[in-house]
């Protein structure tokens, strides 16, 4: 089904409706744009790689993935994508100011104070503080060492045309982390399912970045889908393959079996259809290609959770 725009006046341009964040009192609005809630997408696609990780420890182990585990992800990513994003909005204010997509956002229009912003930014970041130190100490640690990632990450736009392959570091982390709360070590196969979930995230947000292609150039801003241009099927393509390749070879060292494959092979598919319709210059359709990928990723995610749970 088709998300439709919220219907308010301080709406944003890819926010979604929702009767629940309809409901929300008016002085909230600025603060849920700010963790971006009425765009769950940024969520789940933070999210997936996660339970990837965490089925894919289950397949390895015989088993279906830890519910509790699934749980503490999912509350994480919430807060964590929040927190992610205020922070980068907060470092970006002038920069989105200049967007025609962004300029509306809570900072840019004044309608949120930088302090407000840094304090919500501190709130988010206690509540994904508690759920990481649910987990095992190795596992914390893990989870310590990607803010590094998370705190560079807005300021690559500036200097190179490869901020999606940043943004891929951080939010493919899960994919270690759901194995490391299983074992409290990685493996061959942990470092496999990372590197898809960066390949896919690189094309994910190369194909994301296609909406501000034009303002970006104006103002300066690099991507992948600027520096792809003419040929952003061709290196969505190539980044979508190598995100299968490696999907594929993390399934085999977990011992998955022929479900598990066919996991792979689904994701594949529905990668494969995204290639075949993504085009520049066409920014609604960005926008849908974009979201498509939560129902990619769990297409992966139910082939490798099966696995394990059959056997």
């Amino acid at each position: 089904m088709t998300s439709q725009k919220v219907p308010s006046r301080d709406a944003l341009p890819d926010s979604i409706q929702s009767p629940a964040l309809a409901l929300a009192p008016a002085a909230w609005l600025p603060f849920i744009q700010l963790a971006r809630i009425d765009r769950p997408i940024g969520w789940q696609l933070l999210l997936l790689p996660c339970w990837w990780s965490a089925a894919l420890a289950g397949a390895a182990a015989h088993t279906a993935p830890n519910p509790w585990h699934l749980a503490l992800f999912l509350i994480g990513a919430i807060a964590m994508r929040g927190a992610g994003s205020t922070y980068n909005d907060i470092v970006d204010r002038e920069i989105d100011a200049g967007v025609e997509r962004t300029r509306g956002r809570p900072l840019p229009s004044g309608r949120v104070s930088v302090r407000a912003a840094k304090l919500f930014l501190a709130a988010q970041c206690a509540i994904g503080a508690g759920v990481l130190f649910c987990f095992n100490a190795f596992t914390i640690a893990l989870g310590i060492a990607s803010l590094g990632i998370v705190a560079v990450y807005p300021f690559m736009k500036r200097v190179t045309s490869w901020p999606q392959a940043v943004l891929g570091l951080a939010f493919a982390w899960g994919g270690l982390m759901g194995w490391a709360a299983v074992f409290g070590s990685l493996s061959a196969a942990a470092a496999a399912i990372y590197l898809s979930a960066i390949l896919w995230t690189v094309g994910y947000d190369t194909i994301y970045a296609l909406q501000d292609a034009r303002d970006d150039s104006i103002i300066g801003v690099r991507s992948t889908a600027r520096l792809f241009a003419g040929r952003v099927r061709l290196g969505v393509g190539l980044f979508y393959l190598g995100a299968v390749v490696c999907a594929l070879a993390a399934a085999r060292l977990a011992g998955g079996g022929l479900i598990a494959a066919a996991g792979v092979f689904a994701f594949a598919l529905h990668l494969a259809w995204q290639v075949r319709r993504v085009r520049a210059g066409d920014p609604a359709l960005a926008l849908a290609l974009f979201r498509s990928n939560r129902d990619a990723g769990l297409l992966l995610f139910a082939g490798l959770a099966a696995d394990g749970w059959m056997r």
